[in-house]
């Protein structure tokens, strides 16, 4: 753990006021209400690049924070940035205007420590976060220049670096002169109890950023917007990393996801989930490792539902944020998601952000912000947040409309209905959550509603009922690219169900219509030919048998295979 060997020595007298002063900040750090935790949010613009400030002014006017809390500074205009530009472009300059603001308080001199820092005794910030804009440098690379240590403290050599996230930094910005070499102990990490006297030093940073200014202000809009409603659709946990620690830590993801009352599913497999996966309205992901993003988030179209939250855990995951293809957060952002976390350098895996913590942290009802530090291990490190830090996904329970004219998106309704059944069922009222079901089902069919009722009916062994309860999906005549694996689906719970017929036209409609891979296509006739063999229907399996002749005759035109960027090891 770093130290704070360049402190001067006080008093006995000057140290407990300055105790006094840390607990009169703490009481008024941590007791702020929702209103007071904007009106003591500071933001963090790039005074060089006018999108930065116009970014800065867009989020202090969505959430109703002083237009005079928006700090502008003349920064590097590079993501990655040295120690030296670190120093003397970002950490004194804003911590001068933070002291000459008195956003942090104490006494100020005119000494410089030996990295050029301005020496200061510190008793405490009055921030309730610190949002770092677009603009803003995302990480400090490894100066070995800088790594003295001070006598008698000795690091592991796999700690002996001070590359680090600028946001991580920045969280240390109101402690004082802490030294650069590997990492601080996060006090705010996993505390359920009181709040500490250390924990009044932390400034909890999040961005705004991603590949592009629209999708950096989305992070707002959708945040809002899943405020308004709850956070609706399903979750998608991805275990099998390399590490078991991780996979235990994703079992609990799935196991408080299931309390929750969310129907979703869990990839069990050595890959991640295949691009021919279902994965309808993802409001929730978690899962490992692949260095870049793959599988259906790489599907034409894909979007996150509003306010979904995902967290990818990889060494790299945002070692850039301005690509919609590399790594996992700037694609997470460009394709909408509301808030993620990641690491800009290895930070080896006991010093990311828990994603179970983060979970139960919001599931509390915490900010984005506040489960983020909650979450994570160690600051002056690796990690950090992306997203609006006010945004609180679970602060409303949504709730399930008969019809989708209940003032919800229509696509998004049967999720709400989805939630209240399970969660009738977790409270042994499993009666009332089929009737739930099926009552919303006669009013307002939805395939994500009949799959739910089905797989349940299965599992009571009622295959019959499930087959019934899929009736409809016979007479669909368009299938949209995200619908393709539910409508699969069905058409396998039909043919086990005895409607064979209805089983048999939606396999030749989806045989009709592009598949998510050229392997889900052949898939899909191979188990088509088996239902109309298991039915006595020749023709139809000779059809069948044709299509996947054609998949294999020299010479034609195959599909190109878009390969993973990276596979579980």
């Amino acid at each position: 753990m770093k130290v704070n060997s360049e402190k001067t020595p006080a008093t006995d007298r000057r140290s407990a006021l300055r105790g006094i002063l840390f607990a009169l900040t703490l009481i008024c750090t941590l007791t702020l209400r929702a209103d007071d935790r904007s009106a003591h949010l500071v933001i963090l613009a790039n005074a060089r690049q006018p999108e930065s400030v116009t970014l800065a002014r867009f989020y202090a006017e969505q959430r109703g924070v002083p237009a005079a809390n928006i700090i502008a500074l003349p920064l590097p205009e590079t993501e990655s940035i040295t120690w030296r530009q670190f120093i003397d472009e970002v950490w004194q300059p804003l911590q001068d205007e933070l002291y000459r603001r008195g956003w942090i308080e104490g006494t100020a001199s005119d000494l410089l420590d030996r990295l050029g820092r301005r020496r200061f005794a510190l008793t405490g910030h009055r921030m309730s976060y610190l949002v770092a804009c677009r603009g803003v440098p995302l990480r400090v690379f490894n100066d070995p220049t800088l790594l003295e240590l001070s006598a008698g403290r000795k690091i592991a050599p796999q700690f002996n670096k001070n590359e680090a996230a600028v946001d991580s930094e920045l969280s240390l910005i109101a402690l004082g002169n802490h030294e650069t070499a590997a990492l601080v102990a996060n006090p705010l990490f996993a505390q359920d109890g009181p709040p500490t006297l250390d924990a009044a030093q932390i400034v909890k940073v999040s961005r705004l950023d991603g590949p592009t200014w629209e999708s950096a202000r989305a992070l707002v809009t959708s945040a809002l917007a899943a405020e308004r409603t709850g956070l609706l659709g399903r979750y998608y946990v991805d275990l099998k990393g390399p590490h078991t620690d991780g996979d235990v830590w994703l079992e609990s993801v799935r196991s408080q996801l299931e309390a929750m009352g969310y129907d979703g599913d869990t990839d069990r497999e050595p890959a991640t989930f295949s691009p021919a996966a279902r994965f309808d309205a993802p409001a929730l992901y978690f899962g490992w490792y692949a260095g870049n993003l793959d599988g259906p988030f790489t599907r034409e179209g894909f979007r996150f539902p509003p306010g979904a939250v995902a967290v990818h855990i990889h060494s790299y995951s945002a070692q850039t944020l301005q690509s919609e293809q590399a790594a996992w957060c700037g694609p997470l952002v460009a394709r909408g998601v509301t808030a993620t976390v990641g690491n800009v350098f290895e930070p080896y895996l006991q010093l990311t952000h828990r994603p179970n913590l983060l979970l139960r942290a919001l599931g509390q009802g915490k900010t984005f912000g506040d489960a983020a530090y909650y979450a994570l291990p160690a600051l002056s490190w690796q990690a950090l947040a992306i997203g609006d830090p006010l945004y609180r996904p679970f602060q409303v329970v949504p709730a399930a409309p008969r019809s989708a004219s209940a003032g919800q998106a229509a696509a998004l309704a049967p999720y709400a209905v989805m939630r209240e059944a399970h969660l009738l069922a977790r409270r042994g009222q499993k009666t009332e959550a089929l009737a739930l079901l099926r009552t919303t089902l006669r009013e307002s069919p939805s395939l994500p509603l009949a799959l739910t009722l089905a797989r349940w009916l299965v599992a009571d062994a009622d295959v019959s009922g499930a087959a019934a309860a899929l009736e409809f999906v016979g007479h669909l005549k368009d299938i949209r690219p995200v619908d393709w694996p539910l409508v699969r689906e069905a058409a396998g719970l039909l043919a086990s169900g005895g409607a064979a017929p209805t089983a048999l036209k939606v396999y030749a409609t989806l045989a009709r219509v592009p598949a998510p891979t050229p392997e889900a296509r052949r898939d899909l006739l191979l188990e088509a030919r088996q239902a109309a063999d298991a039915a006595g229907n020749l023709a139809v399996s000779l059809e069948f048998s044709r299509q996947l002749a054609d998949l294999a005759v020299p010479g034609e035109e195959k599909p190109t295979v878009v390969p993973k960027a990276g596979v579980k090891k």
